[in-house]
């Protein structure tokens, strides 16, 4: 098992900061940023890059009183031991890698507005359009905390405001872990001042409806009122052309048809692909028109392809499936081999096992604390544990833990750190270790 990854050398700090890509929820009130790589800022040079991230690490600097524990928690989020980052309304929570193998949880606690308060501010905002164009630029001048300010709203975090929490046994607040998640969050602030206004209660998506609506509604006041324009209501403009009625609805067939036969024409994509993608895209319309439901809501491009070459037959690849395979590497931007990788993810556990073989993540206490006594009892060399995984000591073996609360076994040639899954999942994890070699 590989050791945690460093990541690459730091270097320069950009002059316009890109953040981490983030995984929003599906109501807008969620959003997971990856972990960043290890960077390195200059003696005296502040963290944060905007006005606005420097206030929140203001607000952490004057919360503390040990400058000793801030440098600490400085050096360890420009080394990269900041986890991945989950921001919801009002709370921040992340794992923090320190000095021990399993890494601590911390999370940040921030009073959100009430609907009143959200009322007086976007009231505020929306009747300085300038303010509104800023955050669509994901700016926030200062001018719009002001407003918010004057409105009675403090947009910006004061020491008093944040309440963090740390599973690790230092009890001094804020400790050093606390201080690197507050450090990470200023560089997420820095990219995207929606990330505060989301620990103040509201998300994006919500939020700019609101003000788009409000701004409308604004410049309705101010406008002049137009005058009255005649006009014909759609339904009689219709009837005066004698507009047939539409015919009612072919019925639904039983089941999807068959697609057409595809030319093999000069310069053509592989006609064999296009007939499965075909059929597939025929199947799935008819589940739709039957069930009112799209069976493929929410996949990405990645997952699709994958469960479109994870449905060919598994006896060997027929000139149909290796077509098939090119064509969805193609429109993927992968190659066949990680296709055919991501594919035995598919059929080990689905979506969860796609997910399990290409995201590491941080599990709480429980299963995945109790595995490695359990394999122990079943008298199994100690295993090592890194993030949700655990590897034999020979190399050759891991288990991984998913979020669905089943172990996954995996396989690679001793020192080729080429990992493929093998056998079923299962919550016991002898169960799915023995399942690798089929018992």
């Amino acid at each position: 098992m590989s050791p945690r990854p460093a990541g690459p050398r730091a270097g320069a700090r950009p002059a316009a900061p890109q953040g981490p890509r983030a995984r929003p929820g599906p109501d807008g009130l969620r959003r997971t940023f990856d972990a960043v790589p290890a960077r390195a800022t200059a003696p005296g040079e502040p963290f944060a890059a905007s006005w606005w991230g420097r206030a929140w690490t203001d607000a952490l600097e004057s919360l503390s009183l040990d400058d000793a524990r801030l440098a600490r928690g400085r050096a360890y989020a420009d080394g990269g031991h900041v986890a991945a980052i989950t921001v919801t309304p009002g709370r921040v929570v992340a794992y923090v890698h320190g000095s021990r193998a399993r890494p601590y949880r911390v999370e940040l606690r921030l009073r959100t507005f009430t609907e009143s308060g959200w009322d007086t501010l976007l009231d505020a905002v929306s009747a300085r359009p300038g303010h509104f164009s800023a955050l669509l630029a994901k700016e926030m001048p200062h001018a719009l905390a002001d407003t918010a300010e004057a409105a009675g709203v403090r947009l910006l975090p004061a020491a008093d405001d944040l309440d963090p929490a740390c599973t690790c046994p230092d009890r001094e607040v804020p400790c050093k872990h606390v201080a690197a998640l507050c450090y990470q969050t200023a560089r997420l602030l820095d990219s995207d001042p929606f990330v505060l206004l989301l620990l103040r209660g509201r998300g994006e998506r919500e939020l700019l409806d609101e003000l788009a609506l409000r701004n409308a509604e604004h410049a309705a006041r101010e406008r002049p009122a137009a005058p009255a324009t005649p006009g014909v209501p759609a339904r009689e403009a219709l009837a005066e052309r004698y507009l047939p009625p539409l015919p009612p609805p072919l019925p639904v067939e039983p089941y999807p048809g068959r697609p057409p036969s595809y030319p093999d024409l000069p310069g053509a994509r592989d006609p064999l692909a296009l007939d499965q993608l075909a059929t597939d895209a025929a199947a799935r319309a008819h589940a739709v028109l039957t069930t009112g439901r799209d069976p493929l809501a929410g996949f990405t491009r990645w997952q699709d392809a994958v469960r479109l070459a994870a449905a060919r037959p598994t006896a060997g690849l027929t000139a149909t499936t290796r077509a098939l395979y090119r064509e969805l590497a193609y429109a993927t931007g992968r190659d066949t081999t990680e296709l055919a990788r991501a594919v035995a993810a598919w059929r080990q556990g689905g979506a969860g096992g796609l997910e399990v073989l290409e995201e590491p993540w941080d599990p709480p206490a429980g299963p995945f604390d109790r595995a490695r006594p359990a394999l122990a009892a079943a008298g199994l060399p100690r295993f090592q544990p890194w993030r949700n995984r655990l590897g034999h000591p020979a190399g050759t073996l891991q288990l991984r833990f998913g979020r669905d609360g089943r172990w996954y076994g995996y396989e690679s040639d001793a020192g080729a750190e080429d990992w493929w899954p093998r056998g079923e999942p299962d919550p016991d994890p002898v169960t799915a270790l023995r399942a690798v070699h089929g018992g």
